[in-house]
């Protein structure tokens, strides 16, 4: 195998045992700095990027020990790093003796991770083996201390940082009975999902979404129960039943613009409107938070519903005015002044008065191009007369240009 010693890596320097101080953006930078050199590095000389990785992976907790995790954040960037580098592992060539180095590496790094940081790259285990072979054989390593570590008896039973990465070998080396008969008993979620992922390898598609289902508790995680679920359906050419059942859970995101092309992009036979409403129809009272996704769209008339309906971020219908005063002036006056209504109700967050002053702005300029000037300034004016709030902060920036008192 070619020598890898004498590469100078940028990232070494940096993953010191306590690198970083408790703040989590420098050490997530510098993660993310560290993961695209290695991969650039892995496209050109695949065997040095492995390398690069393992070595990575070897000094992320202990660089990372003093970084507040609390808002998981750090974790959430060294879960993207894993997996992101374990392809690079498993696709570079290796002989047996190499590969058998890196997992020796990687296993003792994943034990001493006290944190921890890099708990899930155990579920990367039978990819990282590389072959069945080598994957059962780390299996017979595990087993033993992992059958304790789920043992019904509660005297034995406790927590084994090999569990999950014997229950990945098991599944690579195809040995699905051996693992469904390990993980039936009182286990965690993340173990039993290794069921239900045999259960499938055997062509038990049926049954092993019903088991998934029997192990919702309020200690699993339903996102994640509805996601597994819906692959299998969908992979199984079920996609009626894996919408109506799990789309709209499983695809759910931070934003709910995102929620919405997510579903909409898995699902792209159904009506865009209808994915629409039967989002709309689960978050009852959070009406207005669907405007963003109504307007990507282009369902304008239900956007505006959405956006009078409950409060919406007048931000986000201030830009709505602004990009479709000209291509969509009827919908931008219908956006801006939603967004003035909710203003005027004292709703949005962080509102400066060049906030309001845009509102009004984009607005009265989609007017115009509606030949609507007067009437819409009548109507933003008898909003605020409405709301009492001559004395308010909306009134006192767009007053004057109203000729309000």
């Amino acid at each position: 195998m070619p020598k890898t010693s004498g590469h100078s890596w940028r990232f070494k320097a940096r993953f010191r045992r306590h690198a970083f101080g408790w703040k989590s953006q420098p050490a997530i930078a510098r993660l993310q700095e560290a993961v695209s050199e290695i991969t650039l590095v892995a496209r050109i000389e695949p065997i040095l990027g492995a390398e690069g990785a393992v070595a990575l992976l070897e000094r992320i907790s202990p660089a990372l020990e003093n970084v507040d995790s609390s808002s998981g954040a750090i974790g959430t960037a060294v879960n993207h790093a894993i997996a992101e580098l374990v392809p690079v592992i498993v696709a570079a060539p290796a002989d047996a003796s190499t590969r058998a180095a890196r997992l020796e590496r990687l296993f003792e790094a994943h034990s001493a991770d006290q944190i921890p940081y890099i708990e899930r790259l155990a579920d990367y285990w039978g990819e990282l083996c590389g072959t069945a072979e080598v994957a059962s054989e780390w299996a017979d390593r595990l087993i033993g201390i992992t059958r304790l570590a789920l043992s019904p008896d509660k005297t034995v039973r406790g927590y084994f940082h090999g569990t999950s990465a014997c229950l990945s070998a098991l599944f690579a080396a195809g040995r699905h009975d051996e693992l469904i008969e390990l993980v039936r008993g009182d286990t965690f979620w993340p173990y039993k999902r290794w069921a239900v992922k045999a259960m499938v390898a055997q062509g038990r598609h049926t049954e092993a979404i019903a088991f998934a289902e029997s192990c919702r508790n309020p200690w699993a995680s339903d996102r994640d129960i509805d996601e597994l679920c819906e692959g299998i359906l969908l992979s199984t050419g079920r996609v009626d039943e894996a919408y109506s059942h799990y789309a709209l859970t499983a695809n759910r995101t931070h934003t709910y613009l995102g929620w919405f092309r997510a579903v909409a992009k898995k699902y792209p036979d159904r009506p865009r409107g209808s994915v629409l409403l039967d989002l709309v129809q689960l978050t009852p009272g959070d009406e207005g938070k669907w405007f963003a996704a109504a307007k990507d769209a282009r369902l304008f008339d239900e956007a505006v519903a959405l956006a009078n309906q409950t409060p919406c971020d007048p931000k986000t219908l201030t830009r709505a005015a602004r990009d479709f005063a000209d291509k969509n002036p009827a919908f931008a006056v219908a956006a801006g002044l939603a967004a003035l209504r909710w203003l005027v109700q004292g709703y949005g967050y962080e509102i400066t008065s060049a906030a309001v002053w845009a509102a009004y702005a984009h607005t009265i300029k989609a007017a115009e191009n509606e030949h609507r000037r007067d009437e819409i300034r009548s109507r933003i004016r008898a909003l605020i007369d409405s709301a009492d709030a001559h004395d308010g902060f909306v009134a006192k920036i767009i007053g004057r240009e109203l000729g309000l008192p």
